[in-house]
């Protein structure tokens, strides 16, 4: 987790809390949805506030002001003093894509220093943006923008479909504090059978966590995933909420860890960078090649995912 930016939780099995198999596993994560009423159906709440929504945006304020002060935060994707090499991107990814933030059914708990095996979204992610009603029309307009040119330079670099939706499989709730409770229902609807270890980490965000993901896989395959909700706090400044968009959905593609060794990263608990780096962008590319398949182990994608850093760093492949 990173200390006061982003936490991603990865939901592996059908429903289940920071990578882990839930022991039910009696539904698919496709339910079909029945025609709904959606977080954002509601128009902008026309009540102020609560107190409790202010302390959160006076508190994220400072947060940002505080991290630019030091000069944290970049948005230059990396630079000269930022170099990295193949084996620079072949460490990082192996610790990203194999190893879990959080340990598998037991909600925030650090997971233990053990690789997993390769998790991605095989058919194509359907990106759907939802607001609370305490979102104003402004903001609303300004992030679904954001999001969805978002979405597609991710589509662009890992050459995986990922589009806007009405019928997403890939959901973005930005929420205000007092938005919350609807929120629960919304999810419920989602994800019907989401299990209850799953729903208290939502349900109780910690001020120290500003955004999350949960990502779902296959009832039938724990490796491939088929659905994914993030989580965006409405009363963050513009800049950290832009932040959480970057990192949590691509972590939702299936770099779901975060490692102190990455940089130039977002995927590193010191918030150093803001948005997604060059770095980042290969990596997104390596975990994309067809040559990988999902449930594969460290030691069978090695020799893959090691031939295709060195081609991205400019070495042979």
């Amino acid at each position: 987790m990173r200390q006061g930016v982003l936490a991603t939780i990865a939901l592996a099995g059908a429903l289940a809390l920071a990578g882990c198999n839930d022991t039910t596993r009696q539904t698919s994560v496709r339910p079909e949805l029945r025609p709904e009423k959606r977080v954002a159906a509601r128009p902008p709440s026309e009540t102020q506030p609560s107190a409790a929504s202010n302390a959160l945006t006076r508190y994220y304020r400072k947060v940002q002001a505080d991290l630019l002060a030091q000069g944290l935060l970049r948005t230059d994707g990396g630079g000269v003093d930022t170099p990295y090499d193949a084996e620079t991107l072949i460490r990082n990814f192996e610790r990203l894509a194999f190893y879990d933030e959080y340990e598998r059914g037991r909600g925030l708990m650090s997971a233990r220093n053990t690789p997993g095996h390769l998790r991605r979204w095989t058919e194509p992610v359907r990106l759907t943006v939802e607001f609370g009603a305490s979102v104003p029309p402004k903001q609303r307009r300004a992030d679904r923008m954001m999001i969805e040119d978002y979405a597609g330079r991710l589509s662009r670099i890992t050459g995986h479909p990922i589009n806007a939706s009405s019928n997403g499989n890939f959901h973005v709730l930005v929420l205000g504090e007092d938005d919350r409770p609807a929120a629960m229902s919304r999810i419920r609807q989602l994800v019907p059978n989401i299990n209850s270890t799953s729903m208290g980490v939502i349900r109780n965000i910690p001020r120290s966590i500003h955004c999350l993901v949960v990502a779902f896989s296959d009832a039938d395959n724990d490796h491939v995933y088929r659905r994914a909700i993030a989580i965006v706090r409405a009363e963050h400044p513009d800049l950290l909420r832009r932040s959480c968009v970057h990192e949590e959905l691509a972590q939702g593609l299936g770099l779901a860890n975060d490692s102190p060794l990455a940089r130039p990263s977002i995927f590193n608990d010191d918030d150093e960078f803001a948005l997604l780096t060059t770095h980042d962008e290969k990596l997104l590319k390596m975990l994309y090649d067809p040559r990988l398949s999902p449930g594969m182990t460290p030691e069978q994608a090695r020799p893959i995912f090691s031939a295709r850093a060195r081609a991205l760093a400019g070495g042979p492949s």
